[in-house]
């Protein structure tokens, strides 16, 4: 979003999702304190019903001059944030014609019921970019083990996506050491310059 748009009411739409533990809605908590930093009036929902147990949780975040809906209708989505392959399958349809996606490379088999069983799709990524979508791959959860705790594979996916947001890195800066407690907040800092490294190459 240009500095133009930020003052012609136009609004920025992404949609985060994943599964139970994946820290989607810490993501996306720290995503609408960054826009908040700016200045820009936001609007967060988020529906995690099962996530408790291993289910998919989402979460829209819509940011701009003035934001009346915390809801993105399908096909508006102009960024699309998925902690986990399947999870980018669920959801690619509410991504806007020439929108985004973030995904990280990880796969996270789905609780299925007894006699229910099916195959984990795989090529995920790959079906989305032969349909037409700008997909980006990040190896999040690999980062994260690198940096040496798997839990901030989150940010590392958030800060491939902020690498896509046109908010400033004090910011985002100011959005994390307000989101994680001072314990874990050196580490999620270099977790989300990571993940800011990977988005060239990813998108290369």
């Amino acid at each position: 979003m240009s500095a133009a748009d930020k003052t012609a009411g136009a609004t920025t739409n992404v949609l985060m999702a994943g599964v139970g533990g994946q820290g989607v809605l810490a993501a996306s908590e720290t995503l609408a304190l960054a826009a908040m930093a700016e200045g820009m009036q936001v609007k967060q929902s988020e529906v995690h019903g099962v996530a408790q147990r291993g289910g998919s949780v989402v979460s829209h975040v819509r940011f701009g001059a003035r934001v009346f809906s915390p809801l993105i209708r399908c096909g508006e989505v102009d960024m699309l944030y998925a902690g986990e392959q399947l999870e980018s399958l669920r959801y690619a349809h509410y991504v806007k014609a020439g929108g985004k996606l973030v995904c990280s490379d990880q796969t996270v088999e789905p609780i299925r019921l007894p006699g229910k069983e099916t195959a984990y799709p795989q090529g995920a990524s790959q079906f989305l970019a032969d349909k037409g979508y700008d997909v980006m791959v990040i190896p999040a959860l690999q980062t994260a083990v690198d940096l040496g705790d798997k839990r901030c594979a989150n940010v590392v996916l958030l800060g491939a996506l902020a690498d896509c947001l046109d908010l400033s890195d004090a910011s985002w800066q100011s959005a994390l050491a307000k989101r994680f407690p001072k314990k874990v907040l050196d580490l999620n800092l270099r977790a989300f310059a990571a993940g800011r490294r990977l988005h060239a190459p990813a998108r290369g």
